[in-house]
């Protein structure tokens, strides 16, 4: 039975019913870290790009939420200088998703279904996880939170995205302010898209503990943010990636702190 946006916000704010193994991509000749859940097979699998000069590590409480709710997430540890390339990220996002579909991970007791892949990034990490799912077919659907343009751009790809997106932007991102970033970027979008803003939120509202860069670049990590962008994502990689409807109510309806701000298409598409 669907729940109301309340009852599948609290729902998912909470880890979800798997255990969470941590594994190292370099095993595998791809320097980053894959969390999965404890088994399972034909699992869907997302795919997560860093932002720029930011470790994997500020997102792993992002990562371990999404495998407790039964994903693979996979995400390569590459291009974290000052002057990242942009197309050779992108092409890692893939490789990483390579390995999701190639290689049978926890030791053979977790698989992929191809079917049921997705993108996903924060910052530069979330322009290239749309450049990536521009060039693969393989990918259902794309999550981002605080995109930045990038080059090749990421607003011209979107042109060539049909798969559903959702885009979390910070009301008070001075890094990637939406109009310039997330909003081009979905109004270039194919196929159906959501942006939502998130009241208050800074470009490292997205990311999790203290780094030094935190006094280079605007913001810090901010709970707030980080709790709702891990609800929103995940029912959304759940909705579209394996058509599971419990939680579709968060995708349809304005919840505090987090406006619509465009949607084009169905709110809640499955692939599944």
């Amino acid at each position: 039975m669907a729940l109301t946006a309340k009852q599948a916000f609290k729902e998912l704010s909470r880890p979800g019913p798997h255990r969470v193994m941590r594994g190292d991509l370099a095993l595998v000749g791809l320097p980053g870290a894959v969390l999965t859940p404890e088994s399972g097979t034909g699992l869907p699998a997302v795919v997560f790009g860093h932002g720029w000069l930011q470790p994997i590590t500020r997102y792993h409480g992002f990562m371990r939420h999404l495998a407790s709710w039964g994903f693979v997430v996979a995400a390569p540890a590459t291009q974290t200088g000052p002057l990242p390339s942009h197309r050779l990220f992108t092409a890692d996002m893939r490789t990483a998703l390579d390995v999701c579909t190639s290689v049978r991970l926890g030791e053979g007791r977790i698989s992929v279904n191809p079917e049921q892949l997705g993108m996903a990034g924060h910052s530069l990490g979330g322009g290239c996880a749309v450049l990536a799912a521009a060039e693969d077919e393989r990918v259902r659907a794309v999550g981002t939170m605080g995109l930045s343009e990038t080059r090749p751009s990421a607003i011209d790809a979107a042109r060539e995205c049909a798969m559903p997106a959702l885009h979390l932007s910070g009301d008070e991102d001075l890094i990637s302010p939406p109009i310039g970033h997330a909003e081009p970027v979905t109004q270039a979008w194919a196929g159906p898209v959501q942006l939502r803003g998130i009241d208050k939120a800074t470009h490292l509202g997205f990311t999790e503990n203290w780094q030094w860069t935190d006094l280079l670049l605007d913001g810090k990590p901010q709970s707030k943010t980080q709790k709702l962008s891990r609800v929103l994502l995940t029912a959304f990689f759940l909705r579209v990636l394996t058509g599971n409807r419990e939680y579709s109510a968060l995708l349809e309806a304005e919840i505090k702190g987090c406006s619509i701000d465009y949607t084009r298409g169905p709110a809640v598409p499955s692939l599944a």
